[in-house]
C-alpha cells in the first residue's frame, strides 16, 4: 500500500476530523492550522492507535492506515482470531489472561503496521508501547458516557458498582494513567500529515 497523494491526504485528514468526538471537532480543526509539532512515524515504526473505550479508535484505523499507506490491524479482532475466544466473555471471566494475551499479541504483529488497541491497553501496558508511535484518539467524558451507556455489547469492567460509577471512575483513572505515557496527539499527527505537502 502506498501513501496517498496530497489531495487524498487532505481528504483523509478531513474524514478523520469528522470521525472524532463531535464535541472536539472544531477544536481539532483549529489546531491543524496552528503552529506546533508535526511528528511522523519512522517507516519501520509500528503506529498504535490508543485511547479510551468508545473513543473511535476502530473507526479511525482504516483512515490512519490509508494516510500512512500501511496495513491496519485491530488488536481485539486479532486476539479473537488467534485464541478463538470472544473478548466479551474473556475480559469478564479472566481479565489477567486477557491482558497478558493482548500484550503478547501486539509484539507478534508485523513491524511498521498500524494497530488499534483496546481501551485498557494504554493504562495496563505503557512499557509495551516503548519505541512505538502511539497516537491517542481524544474523547470527552460526556461522549464517552453517552456511547458506553448506549452500547450494551461491551463487557462491564466493574460490575460491583453502578454503570454510572464505573464510567466515571474508569474514565478519570485512565486519564491520569494516560497522561504518564509518551504519546502523540491526534492534532499533531494530522498536522504532520498535512505538512508533507510542503516538504
Amino acid at each position: 500500500m502506498s501513501e496517498p497523494s496530497a489531495e487524498n491526504r487532505r481528504h483523509l485528514v478531513a474524514q478523520v476530523v469528522a470521525s472524532v468526538d463531535p464535541r472536539l471537532q472544531q477544536v481539532l480543526q483549529g489546531a491543524l492550522s496552528s503552529p506546533g509539532p508535526c511528528p511522523r512515524p519512522r517507516v519501520t515504526q509500528t503506529v498504535v492507535i490508543a485511547g479510551h473505550r468508545a473513543a473511535g479508535k476502530t473507526r479511525l484505523l482504516p483512515l490512519v492506515s490509508k494516510l500512512l499507506g500501511r496495513t491496519g490491524l485491530d488488536l481485539d479482532s486479532e486476539l479473537e482470531r488467534r485464541h478463538g475466544r470472544p473478548l466479551r466473555t474473556w475480559v469478564a471471566e479472566s481479565p489477567s489472561t486477557f491482558r497478558a494475551a493482548e500484550r503478547e499479541t501486539l509484539g507478534l504483529l508485523p513491524e511498521g503496521s498500524v494497530v488499534s488497541v483496546g481501551g485498557g491497553f494504554l493504562s495496563h501496558h505503557p512499557d509495551a508501547l516503548l519505541g512505538h508511535f502511539t497516537l491517542v484518539v481524544p474523547v470527552t467524558f460526556d461522549t464517552y458516557r453517552e456511547r458506553l451507556t448506549a452500547d450494551t455489547t461491551r463487557p462491564r469492567l466493574r460490575a460491583d458498582v453502578s454503570l454510572e460509577e464505573e464510567l466515571h471512575s474508569m474514565f478519570h483513572e485512565r486519564e491520569a494513567l494516560h497522561a504518564r505515557v509518551p504519546t502523540i496527539s491526534l492534532a499533531d499527527f494530522l498536522r504532520g500529515c498535512l505538512a508533507q505537502e510542503s516538504t
